[in-house]
């Protein structure tokens, strides 16, 4: 007999007990992880936040040496142009003295040949030129060269540089420079310095030019565009060469060049410059002061009397400083 087979139910208790066990499980699980969830993220934000402080902090200090190195480049850089322009004067003064060393050779090699030439010559004099020669004697080189004397080692030139001598009198001015230069073959020092006493050369500025063909020049060259305020009294110019450049151990020679003196006292210019050059004694000069007077006013009409005033003052200077006037009559 056959026996009856068993029905399987499966939808059973059993069944239903494990799946309701197993979606319970999960649900827990998303449970948990719901509420562990702010915190995770509560933990990254403050994490997040100290990466961000910190990195804020690293960019100030970074900032901070941003700044001081910005400085100290831009130090560094003042160093170097200054490092740079005195490379440049010494370079120009390195040039001026290979000049005068080369002129000083080209010079002395001259000389010799001269010096060759004249022993030459004096071997062939007659025994009556020989005995002439003996008596013969070289002028003192204190001499006299139209009514200057040229025996000094330093000279200055104080000049108007005002309206009037630049515009009528000024290429006589430089002819009148050359001449006085020419006059001093070989000086130890120039200088040049309008009436309110501004240089001319700003680099020399207290210190004597050095003596060179080349400098002198330079000298001549920028007379034609210098042009610096000027009030026309040689006050200034005088006493500050005088006060600046004075030496007991040198002999300086000033040249006033100038065409006008409208306004001041000449008795107070005359003083001054009296009291600035005074040496040991009323008589003992510290700088021998030339006055050269440009004509300029002759063409001015009824400025007769600045005419005079100019005259009066350039003569008194030159008279109380052991100098010599020269009154120019045609520009």
């Amino acid at each position: 007999m056959k026996k009856k087979g068993r029905q399987l139910d499966i939808f059973s208790m059993s069944f239903l007990d494990v799946v309701s066990c197993g979606f319970g499980a999960i649900i827990l699980l998303l449970v948990l992880s719901k509420i562990s969830e702010p915190l995770v993220i509560e933990e990254m934000q403050e994490d997040l936040g100290g990466v961000v402080a910190h990195l804020e902090e690293q960019l100030h200090e970074i900032r901070g040496e941003s700044v001081m190195l910005n400085r100290e480049l831009e130090a560094k850089q003042q160093q170097l142009a200054e490092i740079k322009e005195k490379l440049a004067l010494l370079a120009g003064d390195l040039s001026a003295v290979q000049g005068q060393y080369q002129a000083a050779r080209t010079e002395g090699e001259a000389q010799k040949l001269i010096e060759k030439e004249m022993l030459a010559a004096k071997q062939q004099l007659s025994e009556e030129m020989q005995r002439l020669l003996v008596s013969y004697r070289r002028p003192h080189e204190d001499a006299i060269i139209g009514g200057v004397p040229v025996d000094s080692e330093y000279i200055i030139f104080v000049i108007d540089t005002s309206g009037s001598m630049q515009q009528y009198a000024w290429p006589l001015v430089r002819k009148k420079m050359e001449e006085i230069l020419a006059v001093h073959p070989r000086v130890k020092g120039i200088q040049v310095l309008n009436d309110m006493g501004d240089y001319m050369f700003s680099q020399y500025a207290g210190r004597w030019i050095p003596d060179s063909p080349g400098r002198r020049r330079s000298i001549v060259a920028r007379l034609g565009s210098w042009a610096p305020f000027s009030n026309s009294s040689p006050e200034e110019g005088v006493t500050r060469a005088i006060q600046r450049f004075y030496g007991k151990d040198k002999r300086i020679s000033l040249y006033v060049f100038g065409d006008d003196f409208s306004k001041g006292s000449i008795h107070e210019v005359v003083t001054t410059v009296a009291r600035k050059n005074r040496g040991r004694t009323a008589e003992d000069k510290r700088v021998r002061i030339h006055t050269i007077g440009f004509p300029v006013l002759f063409r001015q009409p009824g400025a007769s009397a600045n005419v005079a005033r100019f005259a009066a003052l350039m003569r008194k200077l030159a008279e109380e400083n052991n100098g010599s006037f020269v009154g120019l009559n045609s520009l």
